[in-house]
């Protein structure tokens, strides 16, 4: 992690003691990576409550209960940060299209919690559309409580490569995206591609969106030694690994690394040979698996690559540095990336990652530098890619010594600073006076 010693003290400045009501209605960002309906957003929640607490602030982190067994209240990110757990419809996972049914319920219980422990918050932070609902829900309860929003991905973008009528994001979400536009008074934007997606798409004003990129927990994500996280996570030492991990989702373009696996075992059979591609997300092992699982099951076996590509399931997100470490390189072939944390995790980790040129991977990864670019849906250029980082040892390692210096620009220390100034210019002081902003170590957002 970055010196602290570098940053103002937090006694000094004026965000101390601020109380941040965080909400992330249909997710929980204690969840295992890789589910149905978890992965960067999760991280991205869990690790800035975390370091804001650490910067003095006091976080609530609201989300949907899933299960009754869990505590309402969880105290898992520390000191000053907590996640709260909301019951609105049943206690269990249930499709994000229907959770849209029980906003009302989910705001009247933060509502309730809030006046319970006698809590006023200074700031609403709302994750994805369903929050941004919410938000302004509370408001109408809380008055003029200022609201910061990050949509993560968008509704509009995701339409734009759908290939059938299943993977198009439905009219109320695009209509929700809209409404949550006018709520809030800030929205985050995590690249400047996703702002201009705003001004273009949604006619979002440019003063009203600020470009913070997501952090990366460096005390978690470090580079460590490859024979020994092989050990701990089950992969012979003398193999090689490439990695995906995600949801198993279409727009996520899986397939188009089983197509790349399957053209190298034909073409180069000597390079792939004990080469593992592993799939971390999902439910491999369900007795009905959904249709995109089922579909890239079934890819898998036609292409006669069963031997090569390995479904692991969803993994906690304490494991997951091991999986990064035993890899030789991270694949991100996504048709749509708002921005792309596992790939900004690999880097962090000391490994080069290969990633479409979409969205937010297009800025984070430094194409010949600290991986490579490919066109989405492209498994001959994908193939291409993995031959040489697969076959020349040396290349790997300098992308990957590359890659991790990178990374350490993206400390959530750095980038939760810039959150807490967007804060506090909505409550109309200045978290960290212009002496202080210019001694803080810079995030390129221009990337």
């Amino acid at each position: 992690m970055t010196d602290l010693s570098a940053f103002p003290d937090p006694s000094l400045t004026a965000y101390a003691g601020l109380r941040v009501a965080m909400l992330s209605v249909h997710t929980c960002p204690l969840a295992m990576l890789g589910g149905k309906k978890t992965g960067g957003m999760n991280v991205y929640v869990r690790d800035l409550s975390r370091e804001l607490g650490r910067l003095g602030l006091t976080v609530d982190v609201f989300t949907r209960s899933q299960d009754d067994c869990v505590p309402m209240v969880v105290h898992d990110l520390g000191d000053r940060a907590r996640v709260i757990h909301i019951p609105a419809g049943p206690q269990a996972p249930i499709p994000v299209a229907e959770v849209g049914d029980y906003l009302d319920e989910f705001a009247a219980g933060v509502v309730a919690f809030a006046a319970a422990e006698g809590l006023r918050y200074d700031i609403i932070h709302s994750h994805y559309w369903l929050s941004g609902l919410v938000a302004e829900k509370l408001c109408a309860v809380w008055g003029e409580t200022p609201v910061v929003h990050m949509y993560h991905t968008l509704g509009q973008m995701k339409n734009r490569i759908a290939q059938d009528e299943a993977e198009r994001a439905p009219q109320a979400r695009i209509d929700g995206e809209e409404r949550v536009l006018h709520i809030a008074d800030r929205i985050i934007a995590a690249t400047p591609a996703e702002q201009a997606q705003l001004i273009w798409l949604y006619g979002a004003d440019a003063a009203k969106v600020a470009i913070i990129p997501p952090g990366v927990d460096l005390e978690r994500f470090h580079p460590i030694d490859k024979q020994e996280a092989k050990r701990c996570v089950g992969i012979p030492c003398g193999d090689k690994n490439i990695m995906f991990a995600g949801r198993i989702e279409p727009l996520k373009g899986i397939d188009t690394l089983i197509r790349a696996m399957a053209l190298l075992k034909e073409r180069f059979p000597a390079v792939v040979e004990n080469t593992c591609v592993a799939i971390i997300g999902g439910d491999p092992w369900a007795d009905s698996p959904d249709a995109e699982m089922a579909r890239l099951q079934a890819l898998r076996q036609d292409l006669g690559i069963h031997d090569v590509v390995v479904f692991l399931g969803a993994k906690d997100q304490n494991v997951l540095p091991c999986y990064y470490a035993a890899a030789e390189v991270v694949v991100m072939p996504s048709h749509y990336e708002s921005f792309g944390m596992v790939a900004l995790e690999a880097m962090a980790m000391g490994r080069p990652v290969i990633a479409s040129e979409v969205g937010g991977l297009a800025f984070l990864i430094q194409d010949g530098v600290t991986g490579y670019h490919i066109p989405s849906r492209d498994p001959e250029a994908l193939a291409g890619r993995l031959y040489t980082l697969l076959a020349d040892e040396d290349c790997r390692e300098s992308m990957g010594r590359a890659a991790r210096r990178y990374a350490q620009r993206f400390d959530w220390a750095i980038i939760a600073a810039r959150i807490v100034d967007v804060y506090a210019g909505l409550l109309g002081r200045s978290a960290l006076a212009e002496s202080e902003l210019a001694s803080l170590p810079l995030v390129d957002t221009t990337f």
